[in-house]
């Protein structure tokens, strides 16, 4: 069975993988997440221009064998396809131009911009999921009461398959300063001015 326009909301036991609803077109932005398509909500200007702002900066200061997408499926497995906000991938052994979904195996950091309607998915869904899986860093990018971005970076704890606060600087705040997946430094109110 194949998800269809008509079918997409009822998976079937055992739920949706990700051959059954690779060719889904649907009038809005959805992923695969426990087996059950899950429409992702609109996203606003804020969001927006600080996801496009990160992913800019990080393909900036990116470093060999790396490259950096946006809102690009990460394959976890046949049943969770999220859509990180900005992944930061291994190249090698891959065709950039013809990949579907980044493999999680080649994934260095996930990035997740919270939205209103996204904070619960973002903080404890995907932050468990992307540890399960394990993606070595985790940045969970909310807006402060400024209106500027506030960056918690992550780093997997291999011993307890859990993401830690990292031990350099846990939150950001004003200037994002960080040696993972490589050396960057971003202003963060850079990223709202438009």
């Amino acid at each position: 069975m194949r998800a269809t326009l008509d079918n997409w909301m009822y998976p079937p036991e055992g739920g949706w993988t990700y051959d059954q609803v690779k060719e889904l077109v649907l009038p809005c932005d959805w992923e695969l997440l426990g087996g059950k398509v899950t429409v992702r909500g609109n996203t606003s200007w804020w969001h927006d221009q600080v996801r496009d702002g990160l992913y800019c900066r990080l393909m900036s200061a990116k470093r060999e064998p790396f490259t950096a997408n946006i809102e690009r499926w990460t394959m976890i497995d046949e049943s969770n396809i999220p859509t990180p906000d900005v992944v930061v991938f291994d190249k090698r052994d891959l065709d950039v131009r013809t990949l579907d979904c980044t493999p999680v195996g080649k994934v260095v950091l996930a990035v997740e911009v919270v939205s209103p309607g996204s904070r619960w998915v973002d903080h404890f869904y995907k932050h468990a999921m992307y540890a399960d899986a394990k993606i070595d860093h985790y940045w969970r990018v909310e807006r402060g009461e400024d209106d500027l971005p506030v960056v918690h970076e992550f780093w997997l704890h291999r011993e307890v398959d859990w993401y830690i606060p990292s031990p350099e600087c846990s939150k950001h705040i004003g200037t994002l300063k960080t040696e993972v997946p490589f050396p960057i430094e971003i202003d963060l109110r850079s990223l709202i001015e438009d």
